[in-house]
């Protein structure tokens, strides 16, 4: 197990230089950056074949490796595998409630492939079952208590890193007078690096506690919690680890190590309606993040704002984001952590381009090169979805 020492090692050598930090200031209006996805980014168009009935899906990408393009289909637990090129290759279907099934059939699954020793790592609340690419049982992974499986990382050859899901301390919500949005409750954020073969816990790292958990009573009565945060993002000099109940971002370096990066003012006890950070992923020159605002109206109804920014490191300057295509006049993108997180794709993630929204555009004629090209052989009334890969330069 790691240390906590760790954390206040770091944190202490970074106290009196945290101004001199980068930081949002969630009361002020930011400026636009037009930013073109083709300066950042090397862009290809890809159709899924559906031209076999079986190999149709209601789903997304999950993993993508050098010669494979990995599916999940929502509606039936499928997993589905693709050439690069867009052909099936195979699939297999092992949702169900036995020990060798993964029990999870909706958005917070997550699959990793692992092409050169074909392996599918299916993450699944719990525990993470291995697969090869034809369906057939290899083993399964059982995390350790309190530690689910939907913010799983491939890290490296030979572990995960995972975290904890934050609970309501039950005591806290008994005693609670409904006086603030947020319950108060002294919770610690864990991280676990975790054994690809043993399932063993490598190390483990706690982000600072905090005074509050980001969970709070709707309208109906019952708790639920602030938003989906992006916790763990692996960056090129290590991992960035997101607090958002301490308004932080923090680097866990390769050697270790654990610096803030990055923060937000006012803090959120301060605040009203709450606002906080959510992790943020390095292109280039530039860090992308996005702000989610928590408001309840005189009926108590919940909305969930987000804005997504950006930081230019040569300026320090924070501007929102207006990421465009040349290939698609009029439409604009945003790079938020979580699909960055959720994609498992090694520096790059995806857009999916509706069908029909396509088709009309390029009636409209907004549309050009390779994307312009495959969406004059498609139907929308038959085929699915087109896909947009980005690899990050």
């Amino acid at each position: 197990m790691f240390f906590l020492s760790i954390f206040a090692v770091g944190c202490s050598s970074n106290i009196q230089t945290k101004d001199s930090l980068p930081f949002i200031d969630v009361r002020k209006q930011y400026p636009e950056k037009e930013i073109i996805l083709t300066d950042i980014a090397d862009i290809t168009y890809l159709h899924l074949n559906t031209d076999k009935d079986e190999y149709l899906y209601k789903g997304w990408i999950h993993s993508v490796t050098k010669n494979t393009i990995v599916v999940y289909d929502n509606s039936s637990g499928s997993i589905l595998f693709f050439s690069k090129d867009g052909n099936p290759k195979s699939k297999f279907n092992h949702y169900g409630q036995g020990p060798r099934e993964y029990t999870n059939k909706n958005m917070f699954i997550r699959i990793i492939y692992d092409e050169e020793k074909d392996d599918v790592y299916v993450c699944d609340v719990s525990v993470i079952l291995i697969y090869s690419s034809t369906g057939e049982y290899k083993r399964k992974i059982t995390l350790p208590e309190n530690v689910e499986a939907y913010t799983t990382i491939d890290f490296d050859e030979k572990s995960f890193f995972v975290n904890s899901i934050p609970r309501v301390n039950a005591w806290s919500l008994a005693y609670w007078d409904g006086d603030s949005d947020l319950i108060p409750s002294s919770f610690f954020t864990t991280f676990y690096k975790i054994s690809k073969s043993e399932g063993t816990v490598l190390d483990s790292l706690q982000l600072p506690g905090n005074v509050m958990e980001l969970y709070f009573k709707d309208e109906n009565g019952y708790t639920t919690t602030f938003g989906n945060y992006t916790r763990i993002i692996q960056g090129s000099d290590g991992l960035f680890l997101c607090n958002p109940e301490k308004d932080t971002i923090f680097l866990y370096a390769k050697d270790k190590s654990l610096t803030p990066v990055f923060y937000k003012i006012p803090p959120i006890r301060e605040t009203k309606p709450k606002s906080v950070i959510d992790n943020w992923y390095k292109i280039g020159g530039y860090r992308f993040f996005m702000v989610i605002t928590f408001e309840r109206d005189l009926m108590h109804n919940s909305t969930f704002t987000i804005v997504y920014y950006v930081l230019e490191e040569e300026t320090n300057k924070i501007f929102r984001q207006k990421i465009v295509s040349l290939d698609y006049k009029d439409k604009e993108f945003t790079l938020g952590p979580g699909m960055i997180h959720k994609s498992n794709i090694n520096n790059g993630t995806f857009f999916e381009l509706d069908l029909i929204e396509l088709k009309q555009a390029y009636r409209e004629n907004k549309l050009n090169g390779q994307l312009k090209s495959l969406v004059v052989t498609l139907n929308e009334f038959k085929d699915n979805n087109v896909f947009m890969l980005v690899n990050f330069k």
